[in-house]
């Protein structure tokens, strides 16, 4: 929804695919599995830099006042600018080539790869944050958004990472939040692709 995903297009074609500057992740290697807690390419304002795929949310409290411990990797676009645990984040974009998804039981699971039919990239709607550790350590972090699955994507999991058309990523980047809340919909029917995905190392980034 994603919990993994690949990056293996040349960053020249992604940087042209966006209109920005490559610049720190020009020499980003191709990557057929990334993983949570992972370095990944993410788009801001017309310029492609690296985050941590993992929203630490330190110093922030739910509905109920106590603070939010957890890692968060994926969070629902429903409540994304209701929750007080996402207040003054930023938005983002991470794009992708696909991602993967899982079904079936523990140690028998079948691992599925969804991509855009005839290739190319998906832009997956995301927040931003700035995460400061100990001895002033600051971390640039994020975490994708999802939404309800579409019929592609319906009988391997019930969500789906939000996924952009590539002329609305600026009003996502810099829009108010009622005029991007529309964007927060499942991809239409019938461009995924979804295959088995038999051929992936993973235990490999």
């Amino acid at each position: 929804m994603p919990g993994r995903f690949f990056l293996t297009s040349p960053m020249a074609e992604l940087a042209e695919a966006v209109g920005a500057e490559a610049g720190p992740v020009a020499e980003e290697p191709p990557r057929r599995n990334v993983a949570p807690g992972e370095e990944v390419v993410v788009l801001t304002r017309a310029v492609l830099a690296r985050m941590r795929w993992g929203i630490i949310p330190v110093g922030r409290v739910n509905a109920r006042g106590r603070p939010v411990m957890e890692t968060i990797v994926n969070a629902r676009s429903e409540t994304v600018f209701d929750k007080s645990a996402f207040t003054g984040t930023g938005r983002a974009v991470v794009p992708m080539n696909g991602w993967y998804e899982w079904t079936g039981e523990t140690r028998r699971k079948t691992a599925w790869r969804i991509a855009p039919k005839g290739g190319g990239f998906l832009f997956f709607a995301a927040i931003m944050d700035r995460w400061q550790g100990p001895g002033g350590i600051e971390v640039d972090q994020v975490a994708t958004l999802t939404c309800a699955p579409s019929a592609d994507v319906a009988g391997i999991h019930h969500r789906m990472g939000v996924i952009l058309e590539p002329e609305d990523i600026p009003l996502w980047l810099t829009g108010a939040e009622e005029v991007v809340a529309p964007l927060l919909r499942p991809w239409p029917e019938g461009r995924l692709q979804v295959a088995r995905a038999e051929d992936v190392d993973w235990g490999a980034p």
